[in-house]
């Protein structure tokens, strides 16, 4: 096992976690219509003291994963239901939990583990037992996205700074397909592409896509300024923020980001930073500043 980097653990020690800003998550419901984006019905769904980030959607319940801290000061994975509104701990443990992801088998949900002593895997939690299997305990793992049930895109703590990688559950090999990059990898909708930040120009970020089978890396479009926090609806179309107002942005046809409508509601986005959005593409979580 490989102890995790002391200047990398920044992105994720639980201390550093606890004097960064308070977060909370919201639910928005969102809507496409003539291919306008509109955001209504803002609602605070953890509204607990303390860090509340990296919501993830369950792709068929209606639950949201996210990293919360306990009141002992521990990253542990808490559940929300969008149906019943209710709470739940998915995980307690003397470990911390970040960035819960669900498996593609759906059975599991896989996260960061950072250990007692310093140690980080990249681990995953059955969804009905809560046993735990590590899946990778030799890489410092800040971030990851799955390819397919064997084939995983990583964010990678390394001494030379933060690398992409494609890794191989079965081989264990892992490819460097590049470097300076961001925390926002995701699967992009119909396609077998996977996108990533591309921050090696510091005064223009860039959305890039991997294409899995050939492994070409191609320019998307440009990221807002200086923003890496990006989520994709169903049909394909990117969305982001400027920490106050969501934006969208169409590939292929938008040449700018617009912003999108938010509707009915004087609620204040503050300090936006992550998004994510449910398969469906019917609900969006927001992390904001408490």
């Amino acid at each position: 096992m490989k102890k995790a980097l002391c200047y990398t653990l920044v992105l994720l020690s639980p201390a550093l976690v606890q004097a960064q800003t308070n977060t909370d998550i919201l639910l928005l419901d969102i809507a496409e219509k003539k291919n306008q984006i509109i955001l209504s019905n803002p609602r605070n769904i953890t509204n607990h003291a303390g860090y509340d980030n990296q919501p993830h959607f369950h792709k068929s319940q209606p639950l949201v994963y996210y990293s919360s801290a306990s009141a002992a000061g521990n990253m542990d994975i808490r559940t929300y239901n969008s149906s019943t509104k209710q709470t739940e701990y998915f995980t307690a443990t003397p470990e911390n939990e970040f960035s819960p992801t669900l498996t593609p088998d759906g059975k599991h949900i896989s996260c960061i583990i950072q250990r007692e002593n310093g140690q980080q895997d990249l681990g995953m939690y059955n969804l009905e037992s809560k046993a735990v299997t590590v899946l990778i305990d030799h890489l410092t793992v800040g971030y990851h996205a799955w390819i397919d049930d064997r084939n995983l895109l990583l964010f990678i703590l390394a001494e030379d700074g933060h690398q992409l990688q494609h890794y191989n559950l079965d081989t264990k090999q892992h490819k460097v397909l590049a470097k300076s990059i961001g925390r926002s990898l995701h699967k992009i909708p119909g396609q077998n592409a996977m996108s990533f930040i591309d921050k090696t120009d510091s005064t223009q970020w860039l959305v890039k896509r991997y294409d899995v089978k050939t492994g070409a890396i191609a320019t998307i479009a440009p990221t807002l300024a200086q923003k890496e926090d990006i989520t994709w609806t169903h049909n394909g179309t990117l969305l982001s923020s400027d920490g106050s107002n969501i934006y969208s942005l169409k590939p292929g046809k938008d040449k700018t980001w617009k912003p999108v409508a938010m509707q009915g509601t004087s609620f204040a986005l503050k300090s936006i930073s992550r998004l994510a959005i449910n398969p469906t593409t019917r609900l969006l979580a927001v992390v904001v500043s408490e």
